[in-house]
């Protein structure tokens, strides 16, 4: 049953993973802008640093009170990695960082292709929830927000979709097999 559900699952791809938390009790931005190459910092447009690693590719938004956004991973275990590129670049600026820094998953984007036309006005009118927002005027795709767990999905009536708002894979699986019952009867 799970090998099936995985090949199910086959055109789920992870787009986006973001990441955040603490890393240091404070950072000077100024010096590890100065020290760690491919580091930028503008703080009139920006209040962080902006450190972008290419593998795994990944941007990083340090603020000066030690907390960190990592976001553009594409697996989860690059996570890993790229923290600890990042904390040896820090190090290596001067930097103390925690022995283990306390950074989490925040967000997996993922998009789906269901291989079929979905009718978004029938899923609206077949559905009547509140938890549905359609306005072809504004955007495109139909926003379903799932409770449990709380999964944000946007439907285009290509089929597409896209899945935000798990905070592992599991979430994301989850999501999109709620709102697959819920479509089997309009599709």
């Amino acid at each position: 049953m799970a090998e099936q559900e995985d090949q199910h699952y086959d055109s789920l791809k992870i787009e986006n993973i973001v990441a955040s938390g603490v890393i240091a009790d404070s950072i000077d931005l100024l010096a590890i802008s100065e020290h760690i190459e491919g580091c930028e910092l503008n703080t009139k447009r920006f209040p962080g640093a902006v450190y972008r690693i290419e593998d795994p590719k990944m941007a990083s938004l340090i603020f000066s009170s030690g907390k960190v956004v990592l976001t553009g991973l594409k697996n989860e275990g690059d996570l890993d990695r790229g923290l600890e590129l990042l904390t040896k670049s820090l190090n290596s600026a001067g930097v103390i960082t925690h022995p283990v820094p306390d950074v989490h998953i925040t967000n997996i984007v993922c998009s789906f292709d269901m291989k079929k036309s979905i009718n978004l006005n029938k899923v609206v009118i077949t559905l009547q929830l509140e938890n549905i927002e359609y306005e072809p005027e504004q955007f495109p795709g139909l926003v379903y927000r799932i409770e449990d767990p709380k999964i944000v999905a946007l439907l285009f009536s290509s089929g597409k979709i896209i899945l935000t708002g798990g905070k592992n894979l599991q979430d994301v699986r989850s999501g999109l097999a709620v709102l697959e019952q819920h479509l089997a009867d309009i599709l």
